[in-house]
């Protein structure tokens, strides 16, 4: 089998990794505890969920989706807690992870193609001395590919509309071979054919076997995009699937002003 070609198991599909038979990877979240600035960002946050899953972080401003996902990403620490991907602290498994931040945070200026941008995702499998080879060029072609930035791929980056910024960051995470794409806001500001795009390339890299985990904010889309979702604000309120955690009574709890 060519090492750039999707591997097949059971109901998976991955770039670079493997599953047992009908056993999906899965990411645990154990009593997590996170503080933002000495400020407790959120408390007992405690959920399981697999590849091949789209999950939303629901909650108002301030709620700390955005903690939630650095955390999980290594960029800040948990005061208390764990989180654990395959059994095993996700951090040891730092390869597999890719964060996206909100646009916003990104120097959209820097002087960088699309394909210079795609290709620092290999940087994480290269390690310090390795050289780019063959192999390495056929994933970032792929991956480019795969997001349709292949006619883009020579433009830079401060040429491009915000679909194709969302998605020269998803092809970066692919030519990482990651398989939890860690993602906040990635549908604010978009019109509307792009976010439908990016709806549909959710569904396509949720059914590759990957697990995306993204922050959202508009309520009325999330049964189109998510199997699952977390509703917090500061602690959790709800998680499970759509249909049976997006409840309006969780909702409202979630989203009610504090009285404390």
């Amino acid at each position: 089998m060519n090492a750039t070609q999707p591997h097949y198991h059971g109901d998976h599909i991955c770039w670079g990794h493997s599953h047992e038979p009908h056993r999906p990877h899965t990411l645990a979240v154990k009593g997590l505890a996170v503080s933002y600035r000495e400020v407790r960002a959120l408390e007992d946050i405690s959920f399981e969920t697999a590849c091949g899953r789209t999950v939303a972080l629901i909650g108002p401003n301030g709620a700390g989706k955005s903690s939630l996902l650095k955390a999980m990403a290594g960029v800040i620490r948990p005061d208390a807690g764990g989180i654990f991907w395959r059994g095993q602290p996700l951090l040891a498994a730092h390869q597999e992870i890719a964060y996206l931040p909100q646009r916003g945070e990104i120097d959209w200026q820097f002087p960088i193609t699309v394909r210079g941008l795609v290709e620092m995702g290999r940087y994480a499998q290269l390690g310090n001395w390795r050289r780019f080879r063959e192999h390495d060029r056929e994933i970032v072609d792929k991956s480019l590919e795969a997001m349709e930035l292949k006619n883009l791929a020579d433009r830079q980056i401060s040429a491009l509309s915000g679909g194709q910024q969302q998605r020269t960051f998803i092809a970066r995470a692919l030519a990482q071979e990651a398989h939890v794409l860690l993602l906040d806001e990635p549908f604010t500001g978009l019109d509307t054919p792009a976010q439908e795009m990016l709806q549909r390339l959710f569904r396509s890299l949720a059914a590759e076997g990957r697990l995306l985990i993204a922050s959202h904010h508009d309520l009325a889309t999330v049964s189109d995009i998510f199997d699952e979702v977390l509703l917090v604000r500061k602690r959790q309120f709800a998680f499970g699937p759509v249909a049976e955690a997006f409840t309006e009574a969780n909702i409202a709890a979630a989203y009610q002003k504090s009285t404390s």
